[in-house]
């Protein structure tokens, strides 16, 4: 059983840019969790990127839709995970805003 949860991102970059932007930091994100302790995929449906992560037995999947002006990003949670839905939903929310922002 999974427990989603949905993150909606405002920006201002079009969907190229952000999609750019979404493709480089899931590069930073396997360097920095994948050394061993997990394996992430992603793959592009068009302006869709699903993504997996499996971790010590674990599994999270998820989508992100990008769209002109904002991302919306639902991630399921396993069962053991879902405790942790808030934090992981406002960490998630923060990096991702900090991601997208105008620079």
């Amino acid at each position: 059983m999974t427990r989603p949860i949905a993150i909606s991102i405002p920006h201002e970059l079009g969907v190229a840019e952000a999609k750019r932007r979404i493709a480089a930091g899931f590069v930073k994100l396997e360097r920095e969790i994948s050394a061993g302790l997990a394996q992430v995929e992603e793959r592009w449906e068009g302006d869709r990127m699903l993504f997996e992560a499996r971790a010590l037995g674990q599994r999270v999947t998820g989508r992100i839709d990008v769209l002109e002006r904002s991302i919306a990003m639902e991630i399921d949670l396993p069962d053991f995970l879902a405790a942790l839905a808030g934090a992981i939903k406002g960490r998630v929310k923060k990096q991702g805003m900090l991601l997208l922002e105008k620079k």
